[in-house]
């Protein structure tokens, strides 16, 4: 079928509106439906506030998704076939589709999954992945702190309750980013203490927004509640 629309995932940053790229720019405009994940209740995600400053919402047509933050199985099979029909429903009528997605869409997103089953159900569908900045690379900037030099290792890691794991990540690189740290916070600081590295840590949360709050002194955390989207720079 000739006629089927692509779908773009859109990479459109960590938060700053002016860290997309001039492509991102370009293809927002240019396609007639922009999908962005949806939240069931409250503010608008990072990505849908910022593609609504590049495109005028009464010209396009605007494809809230709903993806549910929970570990049923079940629920989150029912609701990404959900979401993927509505996205293929555009598509088989020749439109464009531009998935916008916070930071990298090939970066732990949820453009991730809208491509695989895109692929599995409707494999004619062509699927085109645009790069955008993630929240790492503007910690980097924000802290103006190199992220590796030279021959230097880093890891990017998904902080978890896995002390040891953690434990291997620091002792393994020579700088460690633990991303969405703040359900372990508290251990996470415990072991950077016991290894002699809090001094060598910083955390951001809500990086590069006008929301975004920088620590430098760790230590000053240990008991805070932080926000879903915060990570913490180790660099040894």
């Amino acid at each position: 079928m000739s006629n089927i629309g692509t779908l773009y995932g859109i990479g459109v940053g960590p938060g700053d509106p002016e860290l997309i790229t001039v492509k991102a720019f370009r293809l927002l405009k240019e396609s007639p439906v922009i999908a962005y994940p949806k939240k069931r209740m409250g503010s608008k995600s990072y990505a849908h506030q910022i593609a609504e400053l590049y495109v005028n919402p009464a010209e396009k047509e605007m494809l809230g998704l709903v993806f549910p933050m929970t570990k049923d199985q079940e629920v989150l099979e029912q609701e990404w076939a959900r979401a993927t029909a509505q996205v293929w429903e555009q598509l088989r009528q020749g439109k464009d589709v531009a998935f916008v997605t916070e930071g990298d869409p090939l970066f732990y997103s949820t453009f991730i999954h809208m491509m695989r089953i895109m692929q599995e159900t409707h494999p004619e569908v062509p699927i085109r992945s645009i790069p955008g900045v993630s929240s790492f690379l503007g910690a980097a900037s924000r802290l103006g702190l190199p992220l590796a030099d030279g021959d230097e290792q880093i890891g990017i890691i998904p902080a978890t309750e896995d002390r040891e794991a953690m434990r291997t990540a620091l002792v393994q690189h020579d700088c460690v980013v633990f991303l969405k740290v703040a359900k372990v916070l508290d251990m996470v600081l415990e072991l950077l203490e016991e290894m002699d590295l809090l001094h060598k840590a910083a955390v951001a949360t809500k990086v590069t927004s006008t929301e975004e709050v920088v620590w430098t002194d760790v230590r000053q955390l240990a008991g805070a509640e932080l926000g879903y989207l915060t990570l913490m720079v180790v660099r040894k």
